[in-house]
């Protein structure tokens, strides 16, 4: 598949602050990059260069065969983007924040009140055209500031943290929006604090820290990275939970846990171990409500590289 994004050897300093040192990126057409990493690691930098806000120290980078630096005019025809904040214009309507935006890609007046109407409808906020923005809610105005980065048709887009400060119904919403723009052929490069959010719509996934990329991978290949399966039980009755935790620790890696007071969980090298336990659960007349063999979620991924957690408020949670 051709390549639309590549980047390569990026950096980037602030004063005694290396942002980038010397990073690699590469995004198919018509795909997802998720890139990840902990508060500080230089994802924001990253896609500031790419969007020709910010000129690297050092490195190259390619939108669509057009070069950040030197061809910074058509790079901006080529992209979207939606930051961390909604940027729209809180005292104008939803329609004159769109078709301002049209103008200024120098498309006519009737071609943009025409792409704003049809955006309003796409991103369901034609109720809403004609009120102040100011008066919208936080979702609506996410909406609109997505719709508002799609205005020029953009090959590319970049999504920052799009979905911060929403609530879990409304993140979903832009999460199929998303993945409308793939199906259309759009390419996104997504960063983004919600590590499930990554795992739900990227196709690939970059790991920044310190500057550097320090994996990349598609989401089931980071979690076959770090290694092992696990094997969670959740018996019925809670005065099996004893037994059930013998069970598990003859055929774990090392001492099973107790994410809840019901549920037993152990790391386990193989398929192998779920076919043992389940013979003997049926030999040991112990009824469960959960059995589940499972790779790692993107969260043990994501510690396991970076030596972070991360917190649903994006806040980065020192191990």
């Amino acid at each position: 598949m051709t390549k639309i994004i590549e980047a390569h050897g990026l950096t980037k300093r602030f004063g005694k602050t290396q942002a980038l040192a010397g990073i690699d990126l590469e995004v198919e057409q018509g795909t997802v990059l998720g890139v990840l990493g902990p508060n500080g690691a230089g994802k924001t930098t990253a896609v500031r260069i790419l969007a020709t806000l910010l000129r690297p120290d050092s490195g190259t980078a390619t939108i669509a065969g057009f070069d950040v630096v030197h061809d910074s005019k058509n790079v901006r025809r080529t992209i979207g983007l939606t930051g961390q904040y909604a940027s729209v214009d809180e005292d104008l309507t939803g329609t004159q924040n769109l078709v301002m935006i049209g103008q200024l890609l120098d498309l006519s007046t009737v071609q943009a009140k025409a792409r704003a109407k049809e955006l309003l409808e796409e991103f369901d906020l034609s109720d809403a055209a004609g009120r102040l923005t100011k008066t919208y809610s936080g979702g609506m105005r996410r909406r609109l500031d997505l719709a508002a980065s799609l205005i020029g048709r953009p090959q590319v887009v970049y999504l920052d943290e799009p979905t911060t400060g929403l609530d879990p119904a409304k993140r979903d919403d832009v999460w199929g929006m998303i993945r409308v723009l793939v199906k259309q052929g759009t390419t996104v490069l997504l960063t983004t604090q919600y590590l499930e959010e990554a795992d739900a719509l990227a196709n690939e996934i970059t790991v920044i820290d310190h500057g550097r990329v320090i994996a990349h991978d598609t989401p089931q290949g980071l979690k076959r990275q770090v290694g092992g399966q696990t094997l969670e039980v959740r018996p019925v009755l809670l005065s099996d939970v004893d037994r059930v935790t013998a069970m598990l620790a003859s055929v774990g890696t090392r001492e099973p846990e107790h994410p809840a007071p019901d549920l037993v969980s152990v790391p386990v090298l193989g398929d192998d171990a779920l076919t043992t336990v389940v013979g003997r659960l049926a030999a040991e007349k112990i009824a469960v409500t959960e059995l589940s063999l499972r790779l790692p979620s993107l969260d043990e991924v994501f510690y396991s590289l970076t030596g972070h957690t991360e917190n649903t408020d994006g806040k980065e949670v020192a191990a």
